[in-house]
């Protein structure tokens, strides 16, 4: 197996996305490292080492690539609707910073190969599935203006460092995620969480920002994870790949699944088009991923939303 014996960081392993790549990463034979900053780790497992770093300081980053084979660069700042209208610099300042010093450490390390998790806000409007080489065909929607932009520029630098390096970069473009491990806090979570939360609390009115006909191509955690892996297998040209679940769905219809999912069926929905909310439409062309990487999702959008709303539950310690 690719990943057998060798050692493997992981930054942002305590949170969301990370948390699925080392899970994936588990199954696979990999000797795991994570640093820790300010959060604990959410697997305990003894083949999880873990070493104390603030990957703002590039002191600390290259304490945490020594001796390492492969870096999945999952650590920054969430950002959506609500942080966008409050404070969106935060996110936007932490992702740079830390990737900049990560993928600095990374080089001067040594490290083989690096996979960048950039973003479909990376992307100009389309009202169809875009591909990856569209990505310059436009500026950015306004409302991913800075986020878009910055992983557009990281993007650039990990183009720059393999051009100057013998480091193999691998690079995907992920939709918006959803499942166990999410951020659920009211202020920074994405729209799943926020609705699943809310669900399961029975808010009645049940609140929704927007009309509910913004359209979005959401994929579960763990297949992100599961893509990631293959691109850095397989794909590490410094080459982007749509990671997505190629289905569009309406914010309405995610709404009537998760209150389905939560046994909230009879709460009254209202729509606030005075919130804030992002770009109407997004959805990705997956078909690059199927052809290079073999990759196709492999958790339904019905079956995540349950299973994110049972461990939710779970987790919280709340009753049904």
């Amino acid at each position: 197996m690719f990943y057998e014996g060798k050692i493997v960081l992981v930054t942002g392993g305590t949170g969301f996305i990370g948390t699925n790549i080392v899970e994936q990463l588990l199954k696979s034979g990999a000797k795991i490292r994570v640093p820790i900053h300010k959060r604990p780790l959410n697997i305990k497992d003894k083949r999880i080492e873990t070493v104390k770093a603030d990957l703002t300081k590039v002191e600390d980053c290259l304490a945490a690539v020594k001796g390492v084979d492969y870096v999945f660069h999952a650590g920054g700042g969430a950002i959506g609707a609500a942080v966008t209208a409050g404070n969106p610099m935060s996110a936007i300042a932490l992702n740079m910073i830390t990737t900049i010093q990560t993928l600095q450490a990374a080089w001067i390390g040594g490290v083989e190969r690096f996979l960048l998790l950039s973003s479909h806000t990376t992307y100009p409007n389309a009202n169809y599935p875009i591909k990856e080489e569209e990505m310059w065909s436009g500026p950015t929607d306004p409302s991913y203006f800075g986020y878009g932009w910055m992983r557009r520029y990281l993007e650039r630098l990990a183009e720059f460092a393999v051009s100057k390096s013998k480091m193999k970069i691998a690079i995907v473009r992920p939709t918006a995620a959803y499942g166990r491990w999410d951020n659920f806090d009211p202020a920074t979570s994405h729209v799943i969480p926020a609705l699943i939360r809310r669900a399961v609390e029975k808010e009645d009115p049940f609140v929704v920002w927007g009309t509910g006909e913004e359209v979005r191509d959401f994929i579960h955690a763990s297949d992100i994870a599961r893509g990631s892996l293959l691109a850095l297998e397989k794909h590490a040209i410094c080459d982007p790949i749509n990671l997505g679940y190629g289905k569009a769905v309406k914010i309405k219809e995610i709404v009537t699944m998760v209150l389905k999912a939560a046994g909230h069926e009879k709460a009254r929905v209202e729509f606030d088009t005075s919130k804030p909310t992002t770009i109407p439409f997004r959805m990705v062309d997956t078909s690059k991923a199927k052809k290079v990487l073999g990759f196709e999702p492999q958790v339904s959008l019905e079956d995540g939303l349950k299973d994110t709303v049972e461990w939710y539950r779970q987790t919280r310690k709340i009753a049904p």
